[in-house]
């Protein structure tokens, strides 16, 4: 029984760093494509992003300036950042050669190539020039893995753990996307005033979760801070929207040994209270988004004493 639960939590960790890789390079291609959106004037701290990912003490350890070029490389190449892509990946493919008898055969060979890009073309990511094109690319390469693994895996236990794994960081890395607009507006250096670039910060959001058309498609409405959060938190049918993510953990918990998930129950009382009456997206928001992610972190302490905790 030991050896099944180590085997399910390795499962479980490698869904997690795959979805992290695939996330970091949608946070950081936020700012990037602000960078290009952006009119002349207004400019943005690159810094929030650490402090969005609770990383201030690490990144402080290591960098002095707080500039785009070192908090880039902090995210995307730092392998002594435990949390930034390199890393990440160096995790997925730990995980994924401890569990190779859980996974599809061609699985390995795609993550091999995926660390093989990384590791060669890591300095595009880091350089302004080609790091928009080095982004898209992992993002592409780490939804074809998904789609093999989606399309090759019997819907048994190894896979519901890879669920539980891919949406719980999922529905953390969106509060983390929300929270970087929000912070991108509030600490946007803005040297004309007639300029508003909340609309161009939020369709960012949207792009970056790859949401644009679902959420015209379903909210009907232009871009606006609100209704973006409301479609990024509340939509049931949006895959990146944290009840989507929510239902689908329930989904997975379902087919799983019996456990009595209680912060599930908290979690969705949150989303539904929060957007019975939508406000400003400021401070109180970001202390909403905050609630969010520390229930995430609880939620994934009880899987660890459900199913991981050692016999």
């Amino acid at each position: 029984m030991t050896m099944l639960s180590k085997v399910a939590e390795r499962t479980y960790w490698f869904a997690r760093y795959l979805e992290r890789v695939e996330n970091i390079a949608r946070l950081v291609g936020v700012y990037e494509n602000l960078l290009f959106d952006l009119p002349r004037g207004i400019d943005i701290s690159w810094y929030n992003l650490i402090i969005i990912n609770s990383s201030r003490d690490l990144f402080a350890e290591r960098y002095k300036v707080q500039d785009e070029r070192n908090v880039v490389k902090f995210l995307l190449a730092d392998d002594t950042n435990p949390d930034s892509m390199q890393s990440s990946l160096a995790m997925v493919r730990e995980n994924a050669r401890t569990t190779r008898d859980a996974l599809p055969p061609d699985a390995w060979e795609m993550i091999n190539e995926l660390h093989l890009y990384v590791r060669e073309k890591i300095q595009d990511g880091i350089n302004r020039t080609n790091r928009r094109h080095f982004l898209d690319k992992v993002i592409k390469r780490c939804q074809q893995l998904n789609g093999l693994l989606n399309d090759n895996m019997s819907k048994d236990a190894g896979w519901q753990f890879i669920s539980l794994g891919r949406n719980l960081e999922r529905a953390d890395m969106t509060t983390r996307l929300l929270d970087a607009g929000s912070a991108a507006l509030l600490n946007t250096k803005m040297d004309h005033q007639k300029v508003d670039p909340s609309q161009l910060i939020w369709g960012n959001v949207l792009r970056s979760s790859g949401g644009s058309t679902n959420y015209r498609r379903t909210m009907r409405v232009a871009v606006s801070g609100p209704d973006v959060a409301q479609f990024l938190i509340t939509d049931l049918f949006f895959p990146r929207a944290i009840a989507f993510c929510i239902r689908e953990i329930e989904i997975a918990v379902s087919g799983l040994p019996g456990c009595e998930l209680l912060e599930v129950a908290r979690i969705k009382k949150l989303i539904e209270v929060q957007f019975e009456d939508p406000s400003q997206l400021g401070e109180s928001f970001r202390e909403y988004l905050n609630d969010l992610q520390l229930g995430l972190a609880k939620l994934h302490v009880q899987f660890s004493h459900c199913w991981f905790a050692p016999s």
